[in-house]
């Protein structure tokens, strides 16, 4: 059964121990201009790392990812009819 997962964007004020946060989960990329991390970890132990992240020196803020509270699923999925034949050019 596959584990519920929330990304964490941990704001840093040097990158230099940003290879000390891969304890708390996977770390999915690092942005070495604009100093942040994103690491994924369990939904249910979103808190708690978010604790122990926050707690250290070099980070500046941690913010949760809100993808799994977005609705992906859309209402009107098919194209219009109309609007299909206004953008069909003759070449």
């Amino acid at each position: 059964m596959l584990t519920e997962r929330q990304g964490l964007v941990v704001w840093l004020h040097s990158l230099k121990h940003a290879k000390s946060l891969r304890r708390f989960g996977n770390v999915h990329y690092v942005s070495k201009k604009m100093k942040y991390v994103v690491l994924y970890c369990n939904q249910d132990e979103l808190d708690s790392v978010m604790e122990r992240i926050s707690a250290y020196s070099y980070v500046k803020r941690v913010d949760p990812s809100f993808k799994p509270f977005i609705k992906s699923v859309f209402e009107n999925s098919r194209p219009d009819k109309a609007k299909e034949y206004d953008y069909k050019m003759g070449f």
